[in-house]
This record gives C-alpha cells, structure tokens and sequence, in this order.
C-alpha cells in the first residue's frame, strides 16, 4: 500500500476513530446500533407465545466465518477474511463481525451483526424493501460528508422467524474525497446480507 501524505493521513485518523467507536457500540450489550433497527421493541406474536419454540435458537457462533472469504475480497478489499469478532456478554443472542480495509486510498467497512429474541422480530419502517430476503428486508443508504470526505453507506435489516441480521457497508476514497459508488455499495450490503441469512439455517 503506498504511504498516505501527511494531510490524507489526518483526513483518515477520524475516519478509523469513528470505526473504532463503531466496533465499541455494536459490541455493547446496552446499544443495539447495528444490530437492531431503531423502532418500538419487539412484541410477542401468537406463534411465538403458542406451543411452536422459535425457529432459531442461537445465532451463528462464528459469525466471521458466515460470509465465503471471496465474497469479502471482492467486498473489502485488503482485509483479512478472518475478521474481527465482535464481543458479546450474551453470545446465545448476539454475534457478530467485522472487515475493514484501506487498499491504496481506497477504504471499505463491512459489518454483520446477529440477534435473535426469544419472540418473533416485529419489522420496523424505514428504507426500501428488499423482496425476497428473509420474512422481510429493507435498506437505507446515506452519503456523509466530513471535512470535504464524502462515505457512503447501505444498511440491510432482515427479519426472519426471530432473528434479525444487520448488514452495514460503506466506503470513500481518500485520494479524490469521493463516496464509494451508490449501486456498488448497495449490491454488496445486500450480497452480504444473502450470505449472512443463509448462515442461520446452517
């Protein structure tokens, strides 16, 4: 990777802070800022309170191995396919994992984050639907920019029996300032998303 000047450098100090700060907020069992979409808690449904048990007793204990190592090369590329675990208190419920790189001046962020209730996730509003994914999937996407950095960002919520899975990926380049390309960044959350639901079943 070629070496960053000095003023790139300080453009990308708060960038890996914020993903930092990322990592320490999904980790945490008192925020669900990844791993539950904002909205009113869920309620029990007459097939959760009835004799049926949920259908997903656990997430993925190896949530960093729930996406094919090719499928993060092409998504974020420069990091290791191993990822970082996200910690959890209560892993029965939560898991989760990380990839993040810079490839040239290139940056991408990937995260996935599993939790799953002993009730039926209730959907929450917000993005566009996502047909086909889960009992019911949406996205959202925004473009920030900090200091004349513009990051674009998807998150794909999926709920599905109990569980919902969270997708977040975004990206920039540091050496033109631009967000990362609307539709690339949209068609990898959702790539990742399809991996990391099928992962619930395995």
């Amino acid at each position: 990777m070629r070496s960053l000047p000095l003023t790139l450098a300080a453009r990308l100090l708060p960038v890996v802070l914020l993903a930092a700060a990322g990592v320490a907020m999904t980790t945490s069992d008192d925020s669900d800022a990844h791993t539950t979409p904002a909205g009113p808690s869920p309620q029990p449904s007459a097939t959760a309170t009835g004799s049926a048990a949920p259908r997903h007793t656990k997430p993925p204990t190896e949530a960093c191995a729930t996406l094919p190592a090719s499928l993060i090369k092409e998504l974020v590329p420069g990091a290791k396919a191993a990822g970082n675990e996200l910690k959890s208190s209560d892993l029965s419920r939560r898991t989760g994992c990380n990839w993040h790189a810079l490839d040239g001046f290139d940056y991408r962020w990937l995260d996935v984050a599993y939790d799953v209730r002993s009730v039926a996730a209730t959907p929450s509003g917000g993005g566009s639907a996502v047909p086909g994914l889960g009992d019911n999937a949406s996205v959202s996407e925004k473009t920030t920019d900090d200091d004349g950095q513009g990051i674009r960002e998807a998150v794909v919520t999926v709920h599905q029996d109990n569980a919902t899975v969270t997708v977040t990926y975004n990206g920039g380049d540091f050496e033109s300032h631009k967000a990362a390309d609307a539709d690339a960044i949209r068609k990898g959350a959702i790539s990742a998303a399809k991996e990391a639901v099928a992962a619930l079943d395995s």
